[in-house]
């Protein structure tokens, strides 16, 4: 019987298997950020065990890092403390730090790809959730807890049982203005945040192929929100193009050493996976979360739905939504642009391409994020920030931003904020923040019209989408 992508790379890295039990996993890089390393490293010093593989860790600032003025000292003490305790971490262990300031830093789920350390046939782990993003390339990437960060540190490997394997096909030609986002928002809300525990997912089919790079991260980056350990899209002409070239990508002859077994990586033509869907790209239409889960998603001109459910109901009050209401002209106060999922530079060049000679909405505050200093850069250099200035939006430099009250980029109580992040959960952006999750576009088109709109019928001229 044929292989899965998946089991290609999962067994291609089992050092030992536990006798009626679970294996031991090798793991190829393991990202690190300030938030769940600290606790970590303590542990390998309380215990005396030095670092197994420093070579192969890569660490950024980004969950706490202000996204403004970063040259000058972070105001918020926590935040502050913990930005400074990684950098003496590495500074003492020897490991590669893309810190404040460095042209490098980023969101490591943004920095990571763009410099070529993601890498097709990978295993790869981070103490964050989202680190499935890393899976667009064929890649086994999925986010540990910091007990598992200590692990890694100690012996390059984990302890792991095989989840099962997933496949979710979509085949056809997607409509105008609906983006990856709006297939992954489209996918949760069908499926439910719950139908993904315990495997890992493989998206296949027409739609997949034909995104960018960008847009395939978009999508696995919010496998996770179903529940999902991680999600993968078989490695392709556009994932090798993507690679090439980049900063630590392998060069000349061993990049084409590499390629050619990229290429028996895909799924084998007789493989079976443990459960299968099929959805039809026509179905989906650009979409807006209404709820306080990834889950609770509608077309842009639907109606939310009715259900007598205590926990339904709960949600429904958080948000200060009705029922049977649209959110089709509903006034929006707060817009943010970033996050690991949507904030690349083909999403803000979308965004830019809408907003192009016209003005934010007087009553909108926009925030625009880059995911990291190399976006920032190509913003900056393709004309892009001045679009987004020009219109009155607010730009800041890289972090994971208004993704998570974790940071000074809070969401006031009570505010809706329509976001292109990935999480919708009471208090994500603030305490009584209220996220409305959105692809890059219908985020923009809020920006300018003050009120959610219906994106497909603004965008006939847009090249981009």
């Amino acid at each position: 019987m044929g292989k899965t992508l998946f089991d290609k790379v999962w067994d291609s890295h089992v050092v030992h298997q536990v006798e009626n039990g679970p294996q031991i996993l090798y793991i190829d890089k393991h990202l690190i950020h300030e938030v769940t390393s600290p606790q970590a490293f303590n542990e390998l010093e309380e215990r005396n065990i030095p670092l197994f593989r420093k070579e192969q860790i890569v660490a950024t600032a980004d969950h706490n890092v202000p996204t403004k003025d970063q040259h000058l000292p972070i105001q918020d003490l926590l935040s502050k403390k913990q930005v400074e305790m990684l950098t003496e971490n590495c500074d003492k262990h020897g490991v590669t730090l893309y810190g404040l300031g460095h042209p490098y830093q980023g969101i490591v789920h943004v920095m990571a790809p763009e410099l070529g350390i993601t890498q097709p046939g990978m295993t790869m782990v981070c103490g964050d959730s989202h680190t499935s993003t890393h899976g667009a390339f064929g890649t086994i990437a999925f986010g540990i807890g910091t007990s598992q960060v200590a692990q890694v540190f100690a012996s390059q490997c984990l302890l792991l049982s095989k989840p099962k394997s997933m496949r979710i096909t979509v085949n056809g030609k997607l409509k105008k203005g609906v983006l990856p986002k709006d297939v992954i928002l489209y996918i949760i809300a069908q499926l439910g945040t719950n139908s993904g525990t315990g495997y890992f997912v493989e998206y296949a089919g027409d739609v997949f192929e034909n995104m960018t790079m960008e847009g395939r991260m978009t999508v696995c980056n919010m496998s996770i929100e179903m529940g999902a350990r991680g999600g993968m899209i078989a490695p392709d002409e556009t994932t090798f193009n993507y690679v090439k070239g980049r900063e630590f990508a392998p060069k000349g002859e061993d990049f084409n050493k590499k390629v050619s077994y990229w290429k028996t990586l895909p799924t084998d033509a007789d493989a079976t996976f443990d459960k299968e869907y099929t959805f039809d790209a026509a179905d989906i239409a650009p979409m807006v979360t209404y709820g306080t889960n990834p889950g609770m998603g509608i077309k842009i001109t639907e109606r939310i739905p009715s259900k007598d459910d205590v926990s339904f109901e709960k949600s429904l009050e958080y948000m200060g939504l009705q029922k049977g209401e649209k959110l089709l002209g509903k006034q929006i106060n707060y817009v943010f642009i970033g996050s690991c999922t949507n904030s690349r530079i083909e999403d803000f060049r979308i965004a830019a391409e809408y907003i192009k000679g016209k003005q934010k909405a007087a009553n909108v505050n926009a925030l625009i994020v880059p995911g990291s200093q190399q976006v920032a850069q190509q913003i900056k250099e393709e004309g892009i920030q001045a679009v987004f200035e020009d219109a009155g939006f607010e730009m800041r430099q890289s972090g994971c931003s208004a993704c998570l009250g974790m940071n000074e980029d809070k969401i006031p109580a009570g505010e809706y904020c329509v976001s292109t992040s990935n999480r919708n959960f009471e208090g994500r952006q603030g305490q009584g923040a209220r996220t409305i999750l959105a692809s890059p576009l219908v985020a923009a088109a809020t920006a300018i019209a003050g009120k959610i709109v219906d994106v497909t019928e603004e965008i006939k001229e847009l090249e981009l989408v």
